[in-house]
This record gives C-alpha cells, structure tokens and sequence, in this order.
C-alpha cells in the first residue's frame, strides 16, 4: 500500500522579466491550506539561480513534506504542461531577476544527465483534461531556466538522501492580462490554472 499523504508542498515563483505577475504564484496563492486531511504548503521562490534552489531545500528539510509540486511559467504554451524530465544544465537566454544569465553551466557538476519526475504525470494530465476540461499535455522539455533548475536540483537532492517524496514541475500559461500587448500568444484564465492545479494534487494525493 502507498503512504498516504499527509503534507504536500507547492511553489510558484515570483514575477520575472517585464512581467509584472506569474501566473504560477498567483495560482499557487488561492491554492486552499488544507485539501480533506492533506495540509498544502505554499512557498513563493525567486527567480533566481541558486537561490531558488537553495530556498527550496531549506523548506523541503523544515517541513518533511510527502509529496512536491512546483509550479512556474511558460509563457506562449496553451495548455497546462505537466514535466517528464528535467536536465542537468542551466543555459539562460534571459538573466534572471538579480541579473545573473549560465550559459551551458551544470547544475551539479557530478550529477546524473537527467532526472524523471516522480508524479503520476500522466494520470495528471488525463484528469485535467477529462474531469476539468482544461488543456493539458505531458511536456518533454522543462527549458533550461530557473523552472528547469529547481526541478532537476528538488530531485537531485532527494535522490542524494534517498527520501521517498513525489516531486515534479507543472508549467502554465500566460494570465489573459499578460497578453493584452502579445497579439496571438495563447493565455488561461486562473480559475482554470487554479482547477487544474487542484487536480494535480488530488490526484498525487491518490496515487
């Protein structure tokens, strides 16, 4: 039988670039503190290299969550995009909010190519899609920015210290008020990002 969960922790990041909000903290904020008998942690992290990691750790060693999902955006995708895999290596087209832009770096000098995400990811996307009616797809490239970093880091470290905690990365997209000057580029509306992400912990919750 699995663990039942008891504390699921969910991040979002601060706004990044000319944006004045991100979507991922905005959703993660009207996520409820506590779903039935799981108890939600929420975590604002910068965007920012490093940091954002090292933030993350300190919160996943205080708190002892079961399960993890982080949260970031993607601007230009249309659909909620659960990750697959995250890559070892931080290569930004863009500096991050304290100005700092790796080009073909390492996240960890010694660690592993790549890491899967431990979430029911695909159990994720189908149910988004069929019980929400939201778009949702499974995603095979969380970039190679800050989202991509905390992922790969998040797994690295559990895998270091061989705890048994569900964690993975769920990308969404543009609010509607981000693309009033973006002709064509898709958005969704937060009541949806919400729903969806509510999904994504009912069902990491169950599985």
């Amino acid at each position: 039988m699995p663990k039942k969960l008891t504390k699921l922790m969910i991040t979002g990041f601060d706004p990044f670039g000319t944006e004045k909000v991100n979507p991922s903290w905005r959703a993660v904020s009207n996520i409820p503190d506590k779903i039935e008998s799981v108890e939600i942690i929420k975590q604002q992290l910068p965007t920012v290299f490093d940091k954002s990691l090292e933030k993350l750790i300190s919160q996943i060693e205080d708190k002892d969550p079961d399960a993890i999902i982080l949260t970031g955006q993607a601007g230009g995708r249309h659909a909620i995009s659960v990750e697959r895999v995250a890559i070892n290596v931080n290569d930004a087209n863009i500096p991050d909010n304290e100005n700092n832009k790796p080009k073909d770096n390492y996240i960890f000098d010694h660690g592993p190519t790549a890491f899967f995400s431990t979430l029911p990811y695909k159990e994720i996307v189908d149910q988004i899609r069929n019980y929400e009616q939201i778009p949702a797809e499974v995603s095979n490239s969380a970039g190679t920015f800050v989202c991509n970093h905390v992922m790969y880091g998040m797994l690295y470290h559990l895998h270091q210290r061989n705890k048994p905690i569900k964690g993975g990365f769920i990308h969404v997209p543009f609010l509607p008020e981000q693309v009033l000057n973006k002709p064509g580029k898709p958005y969704m509306a937060l009541d949806d990002i919400v729903k969806g992400l509510l999904r994504a912990i009912k069902v990491t919750c169950e599985v």
